[in-house]
C-alpha cells in the first residue's frame, strides 16, 4: 500500500504559477510511474502529466508548454510547476502512482480566479 499525500493548492489569479508536491509513503518510490490528473466540477478526471521511473514525461494537450511535472527520488516526492494559470485550469488536482497497482492521493484544489 502506498500513501500520497498532496500540497501547494490555493487560490491564484490569472496568469500566475502555484507549485503542488506529492509526498509518497514507501521505499520504492524510484520504481514507480508518477502522475498527475485533475478533475473540474460536472467533467471526468484527466490527464494533467506523467513521469517514467527514469524520468520521461509526457503532458495532456491543455497543461503542454506552461506545466512541468518533476521528481525527487531522495525525498520520495513528485511535484507540479504551473505557470501561465487559467481559469480553466481550476478543478481538483490528484496525484497518481503506478507500479501494477494504482494509487490515489486524496486531492488537493487549484483555484484560478481574479
Amino acid at each position: 500500500q502506498v500513501q500520497l499525500v498532496e500540497s501547494g493548492g490555493g487560490l491564484v489569479q490569472p496568469g500566475g504559477s502555484l507549485r503542488l508536491s506529492c509526498a509518497a509513503s514507501g521505499s520504492m518510490f524510484r520504481f514507480y510511474g508518477m502522475g498527475w490528473y485533475r478533475q473540474a466540477p460536472g467533467k471526468e478526471r484527466e490527464l494533467v502529466a506523467v513521469i517514467t521511473r527514469d524520468g520521461s514525461t509526457n503532458y495532456g494537450d491543455a497543461v503542454k508548454g506552461r506545466f512541468t511535472i518533476s521528481r525527487d527520488n531522495a525525498k520520495n516526492t513528485v511535484y507540479l510547476q504551473m505557470n501561465s494559470l487559467k481559469p480553466e485550469d481550476t478543478a481538483v488536482y490528484y496525484c497518481n502512482a503506478q507500479n501494477g497497482p494504482a494509487y490515489w492521493g486524496q486531492g488537493t484544489q487549484v483555484t484560478v480566479s481574479s
